[in-house]
């Protein structure tokens, strides 16, 4: 007589059988040296856009385009109504446009809407489906136009690849990993373990891992390679921000907390760089206008520190002058004697 398996447990043992064998890497493939690919892969430049990078549904990714666009969509409401958001024209129409430049130049499935947020951290962050806000914080930070496309482009191969989705859809398939729980501890540890399990996704919305910020790093260098851009001034911007941090630690103790510069990651970069991508012989490193927008940036911060330590600071105010009789001390004549 054949023991049939609860059906929830049934169900959990196929999901995580498909997870085993058709799981996507966590790595990228690292590529031959100094010799590019032209089979539509992760390492063929010349196919930049026509790529598929991550984003195809199946075992790995459960979630459509359309699906990561308004899940995007949603959390973006929220991070507009709770952020003081730069409303200056020049410097949000110059962002948007060295970022738009980064996405045309990506494997990006979705259109673009990025705007900055009046922030000191140095930070950027890209929701599913192409919502995407820049620090003010990054742009005074970065020394040149290249050092700041080179973080976008990183975010932004964030969502060229959905990893948001698929970060999801392995919360998912754990949380239904604890199923079997339920059926061998009587119900409460089993559902106290799933509810830990779920616990953990809304935090780590921005928090990817180690394998998908490499494939952020990989992709990135790439887009902002194809951009134009000296892919160098990414790995130079981390291992400014790396030496900072050593110099005087907690510097930048929340600066990119979901992907921090390892000396790892940079020196995976800096052999992507070597070994996948031609050597140019001009390269956009940077522009007056990223310099002007940096000034300007730098006088509405400066002016709203201003407006905060008003606001912040108590208001002084000379007392009433006492009328005559309102106190017990008699006047005093200027010859010194009392009335």
């Amino acid at each position: 007589m054949k023991r049939l398996l609860p059906t929830g447990l049934a169900i959990v043992l196929l999901f995580c059988s498909g997870l085993a064998l058709a799981a996507p890497a966590d790595e990228p493939t690292s590529p031959e040296p100094t010799k590019l690919k032209h089979d539509g892969g992760i390492n063929d430049l010349d196919a930049i856009g026509n790529r598929n990078v991550g984003c195809h549904r199946g075992m790995g990714n459960w979630y459509s385009v359309e699906g990561q666009i308004n899940m995007g969509r949603q959390y973006a409401e929220q991070v507009d109504n709770s952020s003081k958001l730069i409303k200056d024209p020049v410097v949000t129409e110059y962002v948007n446009r060295i970022g738009q430049n980064l996405v045309r130049n990506s494997d990006s499935k979705v259109p673009f809407t990025i705007k900055v947020i009046d922030a000191d951290v140095i930070n950027a962050f890209a929701l599913p489906g192409g919502f995407f806000y820049v620090n003010t914080g990054l742009i005074l930070a970065a020394d040149n136009e290249a050092e700041l496309a080179g973080v976008m482009a990183h975010e932004i191969a964030h969502v060229a690849a959905c990893h948001i989705a698929r970060e999801n859809t392995r919360g998912t398939l754990a949380q239904l990993a604890t199923i079997p729980i339920i059926f061998t501890t009587g119900g409460l540890g089993g559902l106290a373990a799933q509810e830990a399990a779920g616990l953990a996704l809304p935090t780590a919305m921005l928090k990817f891992s180690r394998g998908f910020e490499a494939e952020a790093d990989y992709l990135g260098v790439q887009y902002m390679y194809k951009s134009g851009y000296d892919p160098q001034a990414f790995t130079a911007f981390f291992e400014k921000i790396e030496a900072q941090e050593k110099k005087k630690p907690g510097t930048f103790s929340k600066a990119f907390e979901s992907h921090p510069p390892t000396p790892d990651r940079i020196e995976k970069s800096q052999e992507e760089i070597e070994k996948l991508l031609p050597a140019r012989q001009t390269y956009k490193v940077d522009t007056s206008e990223f310099q002007d927008v940096k000034a300007r940036l730098a006088k509405i911060e400066n002016r709203r520190k201003l407006d905060d330590r008003k606001d912040t600071n108590p208001e002084l105010r000379r007392t009433a002058q006492p009328k005559d009789g309102d106190d017990d001390h008699p006047p005093l004549r200027r010859d010194g004697s009392q009335n």
